[in-house]
């Protein structure tokens, strides 16, 4: 990915519906340029899809957290996949160091969170776990908030 690219991603993560036109303009290249440049992004993977990014104050589920996951011996594939049944859960990293995995998770109230981590525990192989709420969002690179 070339800085051009770069430029590109950047203002696709701000305004994924912007016209090309107007991505054109603003790179100062073509239609047809800019058109092929997200064609090549797409087919090679580096651009998988596009979402709409809500403020974070405005969704149904305004308690976010995040919630360190410690997993028991090789029982990571198995906790990995028990947690596809929660859709509090909105994204699932795995990481280093203590812990083992990250969640990203989000409920209607602190006492719906504190339910979906109940349940959490509750999945076997996990063993610990440690969760931070977030407060406020005032700077996110996925979009303008």
């Amino acid at each position: 990915m070339d800085d051009i690219d770069r430029r590109l991603v950047t203002i696709l993560r701000h305004d994924g519906r912007r016209s090309i036109s107007d991505i054109a303009l603003e790179l100062a290249l073509s239609r047809a340029t800019v058109r092929a440049r997200i064609e090549r992004l797409e087919g090679r993977g580096e651009i998988v899809g596009y979402t709409v990014v809500l403020r974070a104050d405005a969704v149904a589920m305004p308690v976010r957290g995040l919630t360190m996951v410690e997993v028991e011996g090789r029982m990571l594939d198995r906790v990995v996949d028990a947690l596809v049944g929660f859709p509090e859960i909105g994204a699932v990293h795995t990481t280093n160091g203590k812990w083992d995995l990250v969640l990203e998770i989000s409920a209607g109230s602190l006492t719906d969170l504190d339910a979906v981590l109940r349940r959490l525990r509750l999945v076997a192989g996990i063993t610990a776990s440690e969760t931070t709420l977030l407060l406020s969002t005032p700077r996110s690179t996925k979009a303008r908030l």
